[in-house]
């Protein structure tokens, strides 16, 4: 594998700092090279050049809106044996604690990005002398992706919808629901989620929702901070609504009420906040329960339930 970054990278240098890192889908390096340190993200499933191919175009969706940091990314790299690496720059990073109101602030700056732009691109329109497609980068104005990203390792459906509710709908919670039922037949979760399904517009009434770039999968182990602020990484990016963002936020813990506070002081909660909560936080339950089995059952049949009453 180094011989082959080696020649993927055009470094005649390469060797390991010691640093390793990881999850609970990809192993991680980081390497001292001729141009500085970058870290590799390896994994041998098949399904590894998709993953981070999707990672790669989020953190340069991301990088693109200069709010937030996140590790600049360089290269994917399909190896001979079979797999893939992600290389990417290595940043010094700790655990988030000094800067968790700098994350809520900037994480609120990455989601009103998209909303800024088209306001921005609204009003050069209506500018005499200037027309469409002046600002740097024009704004979003469906709900998805422009490729296929994974959460974990599981590809998300990132089709381009003009509804959110019909997007979040079909293409989050339909796509996990026929995965558990695939793999489970779980007869409980069909039947409620028959219910389910035809109650979801009635959490979004009154609500205006512009497209925003999400992380997609911002649990405490994909943010922490390096000497100058907040640092998050591992995205599975869409434009989607910003309460998404919110929902694994709040099942795994590891954010404040620093954090909170000062999202907030720019997207102040919307009427019925709480029930869309949980509808977001039932996407992230059928996920793990995708993922890793059937501890996550339990907590997917409850919100289903509790969204019902």
């Amino acid at each position: 594998m180094e011989a082959k970054l080696k020649k993927e990278l055009g470094t005649s240098m390469l060797k390991s700092t010691g640093h390793s890192g990881g999850g609970y889908i990809c192993e991680g390096q980081s390497y001292d090279t001729d141009t500085g340190k970058v870290f590799v993200k390896i994994n041998h499933k098949n399904e590894a050049k998709l993953m981070f191919d999707g990672e790669m175009a989020s953190l340069e969706a991301i990088l693109m809106t200069e709010v937030v940091k996140v590790p600049k990314p360089v290269k994917v790299i399909e190896l001979d044996t079979g797999g893939c690496v992600f290389v990417m720059e290595h940043l010094d990073m700790r655990g988030l604690s000094k800067y968790s109101k700098h994350l809520g602030e900037q994480l609120a700056d990455l989601h009103l990005h998209n909303k800024r732009q088209l306001e921005k691109l609204k009003k050069e329109q209506q500018t005499v002398g200037k027309g469409a497609g002046q600002s740097e980068a024009p704004g979003v104005e469906k709900f998805g992706f422009s490729v296929t990203t994974c959460c974990g390792y599981l590809s998300q459906v990132n089709e381009w919808q003009d509804d959110w509710v019909t997007f979040f709908s079909q293409q989050r919670l339909q796509h996990q629901i026929n995965m558990v039922e695939k793999s489970y037949g779980d007869r409980e979760t069909r039947e409620l989620w028959a219910k389910l399904q035809l109650k979801i517009p009635q959490y979004f009434t009154d609500v205006d929702i512009v497209p925003a770039l999400l992380h997609g999968d911002l649990w405490r182990e994909n943010v922490a901070e390096c000497a100058e602020g907040p640092v998050i990484f591992d995205p599975s990016s869409f434009y989607g609504h910003s309460e998404y963002e919110l929902g694994i936020t709040g099942i795994f813990g590891g954010f404040n009420n620093d954090f909170y506070s000062a999202y907030h002081k720019k997207i102040p909660q919307a009427p019925g906040f709480a029930k869309r909560s949980q509808l977001y936080q039932l996407f992230n339950y059928l996920n793990n329960w995708n993922h890793f089995g059937d501890d996550y059952r339990e907590s997917s049949i409850r919100i289903m339930k509790d969204l019902l009453k």
